[in-house]
């Protein structure tokens, strides 16, 4: 049974960012997983795209993942072959990742690298038994504020969690934050990890340069920016 054709086509809509015949990038919103848990829940990411599409479920395919609360750019596959050529892409380290992070605190350095090992799973139940792997992220400051600070951040490595980990590690952990901090710790409250997916390059299938799709700063966090105007620094 087509899948599209027994559940109620979702009211939201994902922007769509890019399009060739290999893959689809859209602009995530916060607060949707990508893919199923052992819940099985419908209301998904991939779900959603491939009915807006209007195409049978398993026709696209997400070529790497973002947390439930992170929005911004997420790239699709157009098929399982394209998936599996895109996912060596990120292997490879061919793939660069920036993201716009709100972190609590100012950030003693302006620019700089967190190395840090980090387990990575995606089955919690199983964390304590696995070992923890290296892990980097670079970054950048872009602004300072009153009780935070916004930072330009490029994870080399895929770990899950990385950034949200690395930078509670350090001390300045995002704002949000709920799982790596404690929230009563802070002053400022945000409904989600401040977290947004800002740009995305990797190669084109052929060889002959590079794909670069960006996503605008999603809504709450811009207005969290407006929110606080006038106390940067």
């Amino acid at each position: 049974m087509n899948i599209s054709q027994s559940h109620p086509t979702p009211k939201i809509q994902i922007p769509v960012l890019y399009e060739d015949e290999h893959c689809l990038v859209f602009n995530k919103p916060s607060g949707l997983l990508v893919i199923p848990t052992d819940k099985n829940e419908y209301h998904t990411l991939v779900s959603i795209v491939n009915q807006q599409q209007g195409l049978p479920q398993g026709s696209l395919y997400p070529a790497h993942r973002l947390d439930r609360d992170t929005s911004g750019v997420i790239l699709f596959a157009k098929g399982k072959d394209c998936q599996q050529k895109l996912m060596e892409f990120f292997r490879a380290k061919q793939v660069n990742k920036s993201y716009m992070a709100f972190v609590h605190g100012h950030v003693a350095e302006p620019r700089g690298k967190i190395r840090i090992p980090v387990k990575d799973f995606h089955q919690r139940k199983f964390a304590r038994h696995l070992p923890a792997q290296s892990a980097l992220t670079h970054y950048e400051v872009e602004d300072y504020y009153k009780n935070f600070t916004v930072v330009r951040v490029m994870p080399i490595t895929g770990r899950t969690n990385q950034i949200r980990i690395h930078f509670a590690k350090i001390g300045y952990p995002l704002v949000g934050e709920d799982q790596y901090a404690f929230r009563r710790d802070f002053a400022l409250r945000f409904r989600r990890t401040a977290l947004h997916a800002l740009r995305l390059e990797w190669p084109k299938m052929d060889g002959k340069g590079i794909i670069t799709v960006e996503a605008p700063l999603a809504a709450d966090m811009s207005n969290f920016l407006k929110q606080h105007k006038g106390e940067n620094t």
